[in-house]
């Protein structure tokens, strides 16, 4: 516990002066840390043994995380669809070239990894762009779902949640998280608002909420199908980069897609 506090301590003091002064240094660490999720996912496969498609699938996150619909390549521009498009013919010539020690299914994990991070973490910069209130919005919803599912799923928990992927979690502490992380979402709305709406705001919320312990249950899926305890280590008593920001790469994606920030 005391790592724990110590890591999560840390990670504070250095991550949020970025979210605060925002623009290109806060670009600059988001870049990075997708970087490092991805790299993560690969270990967790052992794809990071291919160093040529380890860095085609960099540059695609790379080429995700570049704000805006269109990246600027040595004065050519490129919709983002068209430079996956190539990555994704790049992948599969590399397959055939090597005599299918990359497999295609390899190939497919590579190009899922690089969109799921990617994205996630393009709309966590989209966010921002918008207004800190949406970042800390976000942030308090996941901090309150999270400590609701633990107390109340102590205190009430009998129904396994999904037991195969995430044995600790119960439908009583999902719920509890749900409704925790409403209560916050309405005192933030009153000292902060992000909507005109507070049925909105409740609305949202309760969807956040529920898709970030769906981010969560993905991550932890993913570690018990590659059978790791940790998506890395990098963060002591933590994890890794994916154990931390599992939820995030969920909610931020859903909050545009429903254009409850635009």
């Amino acid at each position: 516990m005391k790592q724990r506090i110590i890591t999560a301590v840390l990670a504070i003091l250095l991550f949020f002066p970025f979210v605060f002064y925002g623009g290109w240094p806060f670009h600059v660490i988001m870049y990075v840390i997708a970087s490092i999720g991805v790299l993560e996912l690969l270990n967790m496969r052992k794809t990071t043994r291919y160093p040529i498609p380890t860095i085609i699938t960099l540059v695609l996150l790379w080429a995700l995380l570049f704000p805006g619909k269109d990246v600027l390549l040595f004065s050519l521009v490129f919709t983002k669809s068209e430079i996956t498009l190539f990555i994704v013919l790049l992948l599969l010539a590399y397959s055939v070239l090597v005599k299918n020690k990359f497999t295609f299914d390899d190939a497919g994990f590579l190009i899922l990894a690089a969109i799921y991070v990617g994205l996630g973490f393009y709309y966590f910069v989209e966010t921002r762009e918008a207004g800190l209130r949406y970042i800390f919005y976000v942030i308090f919803v996941i901090l309150a779902t999270d400590t609701g599912a633990y107390f109340f799923g102590r205190a009430f928990g009998k129904r396994k949640l999904w037991p195969e992927i995430s044995p600790n979690k119960t439908v009583e502490g999902a719920i509890g998280g749900i409704l925790l992380a409403s209560v916050v979402a309405l005192i933030f709305q009153w000292l902060l608002p992000v909507h005109p709406s507070y049925i909105v705001v409740i609305i949202v919320t309760i969807l956040a909420s529920a898709f970030g312990q769906i981010g969560d249950l993905v991550e932890s899926a993913l570690k018990r199908h590659y059978n790791v305890k940790d998506s890395g280590k990098i963060l002591p008593g933590h994890g890794g980069i994916l154990d931390r920001f599992d939820s995030w790469i969920f909610v931020f994606p859903l909050l545009h897609f429903i254009q409850f920030i635009s």
